[in-house]
């Protein structure tokens, strides 16, 4: 397939989420289990963009000054908390309903978030380029996970990282992640993760590491049922999430 013919975007996927745009910004709703997780991703993030850029993580601010894409933002869940943190954010999402509602969201909570009904592709083909990309739940629903990849590490400058959150393609996540999380505890609608879509750390490292850049860091990511909250964990057979960083040039 040409580069000219290849696309991100699983069309299915897309109008999946768009029909349950409405329910972003409920802690309750179909997208209880981002609510819960946000504080342990966002901790992450914030520590780890503070180290690589030499900033203070405990300061009101610690991304001011950075430019930041969000890809796959949808309602915009974490493309607000990173815009309170200082940075400039672009959030950007192939649905239009998204869009919709982290526009409307953003501006009830008088939040500056630069939100963009856009694919990974035509931001690149624009030219942009970010000092951080967060790839967050996303590349298990895109048509093409290494081109979107590439295409994402493309944007990334000299210096700046790119972060990948997923859900490993294992027979524990099968359990666990799509069969326990969606059929016995309903926490996700029936059908919003599919096995033969999950990604596998290294097939994510090798279109990464063939974009010039290098995955400084592993992680994995459980939840603790009787904390009722998210830990980072050595274990990455279920869920998990890369650092990679570009070299300063």
């Amino acid at each position: 397939m040409s580069e000219q013919a290849r696309t991100t975007i699983d069309q299915a996927q897309v109008d999946r989420f768009s029909a349950m745009a409405a329910e972003w910004w409920d802690p309750k709703g179909k997208f209880r289990p981002l609510h819960k997780f946000n504080p342990v991703r966002l901790a992450y993030i914030r520590d780890r963009v503070s180290e690589n850029f030499g900033r203070d993580a405990k300061a009101p601010q610690p991304l001011k000054g950075l430019r930041l894409l969000d890809i796959g933002c949808g309602g915009g869940l974490l493309s607000e908390p990173m815009a309170r943190m200082g940075a400039d954010v672009v959030g950007a999402d192939a649905s239009e309903k998204n869009i919709m509602i982290a526009k409307t969201h953003a501006a009830g909570s008088g939040v500056a978030v630069d939100y963009r009904a856009v694919t990974a592709e035509a931001l690149a083909q624009a030219g942009e380029t970010f000092d951080v990309v967060l790839n967050m739940e996303v590349v298990e629903h895109v048509a093409d996970v290494e081109f979107f990849v590439s295409i994402c590490a493309s944007m990334v400058r000299p210096g700046g990282l790119m972060f990948v959150a997923t859900i490993n393609r294992t027979i524990k996540a099968a359990a666990l992640a799509i069969f326990a999380a969606e059929n016995v505890l309903r926490w996700l609608p029936r059908g919003t993760h599919q096995y033969e879509k999950l990604v596998r750390p290294e097939e994510l490292e090798k279109p990464i590491e063939a974009s010039g850049m290098t995955v400084t860091e592993r992680t994995g990511v459980f939840f603790n049922p009787l904390a009722n909250q998210w830990n980072l964990s050595k274990d990455m057979d279920v869920n998990y999430m890369l650092v990679a960083r570009r070299p300063a040039s």
